[in-house]
């Protein structure tokens, strides 16, 4: 007599309360970690697709992890931020390996023999300078002997390819980036009057003018989809699953916003009337001013929300599983004055969450989608998420404060949910615990027993053996590294995004550790896979 194992269902679109009409869409009990590739200790001074990317994945199958966690992928602008990004669609370059692109025969070795090093924090500036210029020449190789070097032929049938399936973002992408770097910056509302109105004469005087220059940013978009689409193969070979992160709101400074301004509260001037954020909560006493444009939904809505249809299409070519970030705002967002200097002044306003996803599932069929719905959560908001049959998320750290906060203790937890120790908006567990209170000091020992000081793998034991279907921990929890190994300060503008996994981090020992946590909490299951069957003792 056998019986399967209880999953997670994807997200579904019906008043039902019951998941299990959901088919065979479901989510399996897992393990993963949460990398941002950046944080890679890869060749060239930032972590990105190369060997270091692929030793990740050895390491990830190697501890029966069937989850790799990632921040979103696009190019990055002001502060670094992935979730501040120039474009929706696009790839970042930085993340492109050029390790790789050598072997392709695309660039010399010699010429990238003097980059940074592996193991050390992201210098931004220094990659911009040293290995963008890098990316381009290789790019420029690319343009001048695709079409006629027999060793590239095949390459350069793929790239025609590309071209042809992502036009629809792709040519206003590679203009955007352009632009960029002839105006010195991408706050295009600065641009000149026909630029930033994209009169087509403008635009067709640039195509014009800079075909080349256009040329290698989609050469850049294409290995860099070359390069994901190859580890996410590896990836897939082992199990491992991508988990991606969509973040609700797009950069002002982005070709998002540039190509479609009718989508977006602008004033005649095309700048933002009201911007987007959150009010005071657990990490800012003043909330936090994103400064995103916030979209005009009754045009999306008009339209059949055709603009979010193409989005999570792209997603759900880059990722497994999509993280839909800020979730709340799907169901109301917060909407500040734009001359408001904090977010403490603004106010909810009603999103169609429901008729959005409503439309993509019509679209694009049922989705594997997690909601991250941390922060101030209303019934509206929780409805609305078990009506779409999405996991939510609960982070272990923000358990200890009082009792209210225990909703995010493992005893707390429902089957539908995404556990974490923290995020990437978190301080590291051991960075928390050597700033925390003596209430939740002694609340941590309380739950998981004596810790002394690590208190980190009795934490992530505790998220290991919940109920929650996926469990995922950050990858300097597994380090045990303290505050230097934060990733982002909610509310900080700079110093954030920068933190690198030292060389040599992924070891036997660790994988073995991992392992025989995951044997005991029977998570060693493909996240997507097909249920095994278990065999139930019968008494």
């Amino acid at each position: 007599m056998g019986v399967k194992q209880q999953a997670i269902c994807y997200c579904r679109c019906s008043s039902a309360a019951d998941p299990a009409d959901n088919g065979e869409m479901e989510f399996l009990r897992s393990s993963g970690v949460l990398l941002h590739l950046s944080s890679l200790p890869s060749y060239g001074g930032i972590g990105d697709l190369g060997p270091a990317a692929h030793e990740f994945v050895t390491f990830l199958a190697e501890a029966k992890q069937h989850v790799w966690q990632v921040l979103p992928l696009g190019p990055t602008g002001y502060g670094n931020s992935p979730y501040a990004g120039s474009s929706a669609f696009a790839g970042n370059p930085f993340l492109i390996s050029l390790e790789y692109l050598s072997d392709w025969g695309w660039i010399e070795g010699e010429r990238i023999g003097g980059l940074a090093g592996r193991g050390v924090n992201v210098d931004f500036n220094e990659v911009e300078a040293r290995k963008l210029p890098l990316l381009h020449e290789a790019a420029g190789n690319f343009l001048d002997r695709g079409p006629h070097d027999p060793k590239l032929k095949e390459q350069w049938a793929e790239f025609e390819e590309f071209c042809q399936a992502e036009a629809g973002w792709l040519i206003d992408y590679a203009i955007y980036a352009e632009l960029r770097r002839q105006y010195a910056t991408g706050a295009w509302t600065t641009w000149p009057e026909a630029v930033r109105r994209r009169r087509p004469r403008a635009l067709a005087q640039i195509a014009a003018q800079h075909g080349r220059a256009l040329g290698r940013e989609q050469v850049l978009q294409f290995a860099f989809a070359r390069q994901w689409n190859n580890l996410r193969e590896v990836a897939a070979r082992s199990g491992i699953r991508i988990l991606g992160d969509v973040a609700i709101f797009v950069n002002m400074d982005s070709a998002d916003v540039w190509v479609h301004p009718d989508l977006f509260e602008l004033d005649e001037e095309l700048k933002p009337a009201r911007i987007a954020g959150v009010p005071p909560d657990y990490f800012s006493p003043t909330g936090q001013r994103w400064g995103n444009p916030l979209y005009r939904w009754e045009v999306l809505e008009e339209r059949g929300f055709d603009w979010w249809i193409e989005r999570i299409r792209r997603a759900r070519r880059l990722y497994d599983i999509v993280r839909l970030d800020h979730f709340r705002g799907f169901e109301a967002y917060w909407a500040i004055p734009v001359e408001e200097k904090t977010a403490v002044n603004g106010k909810w306003v009603k999103a169609p969450g429901r008729e959005l996803f409503r439309a993509l599932e019509a679209a694009l069929g049922p989705l594997p989608l997690v909601a991250e719905d941390l922060g101030l959560i209303t019934p509206a908001v929780e409805a609305l998420r078990l009506e779409l049959h999405m996991p939510g998320m609960k982070v272990i750290q923000f358990g200890f404060s009082d009792k209210g906060a225990h909703i995010h203790l493992p005893h707390r937890f429902t089957p539908d949910t995404v556990a974490y120790t923290g995020t990437h908006d978190n301080d590291t567990t051991q960075g928390w615990w050597q700033t925390a209170g003596k209430v939740e000091r002694s609340a941590v020992e309380a739950y998981v027993g004596p810790v002394g000081a690590r208190p980190v793998w009795p934490l992530i034991r505790a998220v290991e053996a919940s109920v929650a279907q996926l469990a995922v921990v950050p990858a300097p929890d597994l380090l045990e590294l303290g505050a230097e190994a934060r990733m982002n300060t909610p509310a900080v503008g700079a110093g954030n995004w920068g933190w690198r996994a030292p060389e040599g981090s992924w070891t036997p020992e660790l994988a073995a550790r991992l392992k025989e946590i995951v044997e005991v909490t029977d998570r060693n299951n493909d996240p997507m896979g097909e249920p095994e069957e278990e065999e139930a003792e019968v008494t």
